[in-house]
């Protein structure tokens, strides 16, 4: 797996590119927490690349649901496949994280108030 991030017009943009298993997800904890850390209050998480995702990386997600409210930050993936994105409706977890089709929806997702 390969993570790399880019601040693109006010909003930080992890990509996730390969698997996100048990080993991989802690590159992934480490994205999200620096860019809390920076004070970044629009982060998107791309995912157009994203080929598998393990419980130990949806627990990346879960484990940032309250920080997030708490600091009114906005998080919001998007360009899941078909079979990664039903991974997340399944386990119920498309209610509780912003999830949209396309960049420019999670854009305008995170800027919402």
């Amino acid at each position: 797996m390969h993570i790399s991030s880019v601040l693109e017009d006010g909003n930080y943009v992890i990509a996730v590119d390969g698997d996100v298993d048990a080993s991989s997800s802690i590159r992934l904890d480490e994205a999200i927490a620096q860019a809390i850390q920076e004070g970044q209050q629009h982060i998107l998480i791309d995912c157009e690349n994203l080929n598998y995702i393990s419980s130990a990386g949806l627990g990346v997600f879960m484990s940032y649901i309250e920080e997030l409210k708490t600091k009114n930050i906005r998080m919001v993936l998007f360009g899941l496949s078909e079979r990664v994105a039903n991974v997340f409706k399944v386990l119920g977890l498309d209610q509780l994280l912003n999830i949209k089709e396309t960049k420019d929806q999670a854009k305008q997702r995170a800027h919402e108030q």
